[in-house]
């Protein structure tokens, strides 16, 4: 062959340039490797999931004539790493030349770069035409907040805009409506799944030993693992999801898995769906019936794709690799034991956790506000969180992962993405969900036995990192409520959160 294609198993974009013609002397070529399923304990859904994309990806390449080396896991059993099973192949084919697409994670980046600038034979990195903006966005645009890199490219791709340049509805952001909790009785829609058999690839897994986490029924993987499905589910968010996405975004309860979200990440961080296609899904079911779906809930769907997934991409290409060291806080406690099985009398955690065990799936509140917060509050050291991020949900792929935890919910980075941290106590919680009427703590109490322990250590985060928040203008009301707290009281409220913290296991 004369020239090796390689791609990568988040590289599954059949519009890809480089699939526009047939050519003999092409040859594409993927590979399941241990580096990948072992660099993070991941959920056994993800592993199988990835997988499985990836099988259908490559027949898919040969069914429209292209010729593609496709090695499994017994076939990569010897080859240390990706570099030295790249190695191997450009030898078994005789390669004269190598392309790769320009990787999303910070590692096989320098991976890759340090393995081509030895080759002997001519390199070059594509992009992989996916994102919306390049890896140095953070430098293009004026405003390192994600609100105005969101306005700027709303109006760049014209995106929710009038045809005099404003936004619609005359507002940037609908976020202030979209808090509502989920009604007492409303049944969520039956979320559209699939039902793929997986058995040989689990099997696979098991003779090489690969430690996962999580659950999975191996005859009905849920998850779309080709275009064409990932297609149909984005039909289906359009029509049941997007209508009241908005108004529940934030939502959580025991009365369904995932209520009106998408669950489109997976699809889209494969790049088997382009972020454009899918807000410009959103925004055409919304201008052909707005008596159906308000402004609000395509807006809010929207934001999350078009603002936030660009900009934590931003993020974290501009501070990698420093990025993955920030410990702003200086926590250092391990991960409870119950983020690994669930088991907790803290009902919002326990139904977070075992979802996320069963799905590898949680909506993005319940990863900020429920596990993410309770690491936050408790000083759990954030690569600890990161890992089980990484390795849990069905979506986590560092470039997003990294940001999301390091940053917005840990605030390890010292405020590059969130102006303040993302703390709340048991009220927040039992604000927006159903969870605390059923729990074996007392969501009232702040101190004593039984108190919910999200109250006791929201107060006590507050307090250890005075120096650190309390001239910040956003935390200044939280700081004054401290203060007028009497004395007894606060001191009840700082011992019972710190034999929460001594017995964190037990909770």
């Amino acid at each position: 062959m004369k020239e090796i294609r390689l791609i990568l198993g988040d590289q599954l974009n059949a519009a890809h340039s480089w699939f526009r013609r047939v050519d003999p002397d092409v040859l594409y070529v993927m590979a399941e490797l241990r580096q990948e399923t072992d660099y993070a304990q991941h959920h056994l859904q993800k592993v199988l999931a990835f997988f499985a994309s990836m099988r259908q990806f490559a027949a898919a390449l040969r069914a429209a004539g292209h010729k593609v080396r496709y090695d499994t896991l017994d076939d990569t059993a010897e080859d240390a790493d990706l570099p030295h099973w790249l190695a191997r192949v450009l030898t078994d084919e005789q390669a004269q030349s190598l392309r790769y697409q320009a990787p999303d994670e910070y590692r096989l980046n320098v991976q890759l770069q340090e393995f081509t600038a030895a080759l002997p034979i001519p390199t070059v990195m594509d992009d992989s035409e996916h994102f919306l903006t390049p890896r140095d966005a953070w430098t293009q645009y004026p405003h390192h907040r994600m609100e105005f890199f969101y306005r700027a490219l709303r109006k760049q791709y014209q995106v929710l805009m009038t045809r005099d340049g404003q936004p619609e509805g005359g507002r940037w952001n609908f976020d202030a409506e979209n808090r509502q909790r989920w009604p007492k009785g409303k049944p969520p829609p039956n979320p559209l799944t699939f039902a793929h058999d997986v058995r040989d690839i689990e099997t696979m897994l098991q003779r090489h030993g690969v430690k996962t986490l999580g659950t999975v029924n191996a005859e009905a993987l849920i998850w779309p693992i080709t275009r064409r499905e990932s297609r149909d589910l984005l039909g289906w968010f359009v029509d049941h999801g997007l209508p009241e996405f908005g108004a529940y975004q934030d939502a959580m309860t025991d009365q369904g898995w995932s209520l009106l979200h998408s669950r489109l990440s997976f699809s889209l961080n494969t790049k088997m769906l382009h972020p454009m296609e899918v807000i410009r899904a959103a925004e055409a079911a919304w201008r052909a019936a707005p008596e159906r779906i308000s402004l609000a809930q395509v807006e809010g769907f929207i934001r999350q794709i078009l603002g936030w997934r660009e900009y934590v991409r931003a993020v974290y290409w501009q501070h990698m690799p420093d990025y993955a060291q920030r410990n702003t806080l200086n926590a250092h406690r391990p991960l409870p034991r119950y983020y690994w099985d669930g088991n907790t009398r803290m009902a919002c955690m326990a139904h977070s956790i075992q979802q996320s065990l069963d799905y590898a799936y949680a909506h993005h509140i319940q990863r900020l506000m429920v596990t993410g917060n309770f690491a936050l509050l408790a000083g759990v050291h954030p690569d600890a969180v990161d890992a089980w991020y990484l390795g849990i949900y069905i979506d986590a792929i560092e470039w997003v992962e990294m940001p999301n935890t390091r940053g917005m919910s840990q605030y390890a980075d010292a405020g590059v993405i969130a102006s303040k941290p993302y703390a709340a106590s048991g009220q927040y919680i039992k604000k927006m969900s159903d969870y605390c009427s059923g729990c074996h703590y007392d969501v009232k109490a702040r101190s004593g036995v039984g108190s919910c322990p999200f109250n006791a250590l929201y107060w006590h985060f507050i307090d250890r990192h005075r120096d650190t928040f309390a001239k910040n203008p956003r935390m200044s009301l939280v700081y004054a409520n401290w203060a007028k707290q009497d004395e007894e009281q606060k001191t009840a409220i700082l011992a019972t959160a710190d034999d929460y913290l001594a017995h964190l296991d037990d909770l």
